[in-house]
């Protein structure tokens, strides 16, 4: 009986090592938001990708706890804003940080 006691203990303190282990902290993303944020991530690359006016290959877009950074270099301003514009009607975005420059 004490064995199985035993066992229990240590398949209980397992599992709930490995439910904290997997908690979001404040500057690492659980594994839920790691997720959530790769689909907006991708989400944002194709709905700049679908848009004719801006060149796709030179902006680029990460994502972390639902805010997205754009970075990379344009040659107009209209397509800096544009780039924004675009990424906040994405679904999921809490905010943009826009890093895009002219050229």
């Amino acid at each position: 009986m004490n064995y199985m006691k035993s066992v229990l203990a240590i398949l209980t303190a397992l599992f709930a090592f490995s439910l904290i282990s997997c908690a979001p902290q404040a500057k690492k993303e659980g594994t839920g938001e790691y997720v959530d944020d790769t689909v907006i991530t991708t989400k944002v690359k194709a709905a700049i990708f679908n848009d004719p006016s801006l060149k796709s290959s030179e902006i680029n877009v990460e994502t972390f706890k639902g805010v997205v950074q754009l970075s990379g270099f344009v040659m107009k301003q209209a397509d800096i804003d544009k780039a924004g514009q675009v990424t906040r009607s994405v679904k999921g975005v809490s905010s943009v940080k826009n890093d895009i420059r002219l050229k």
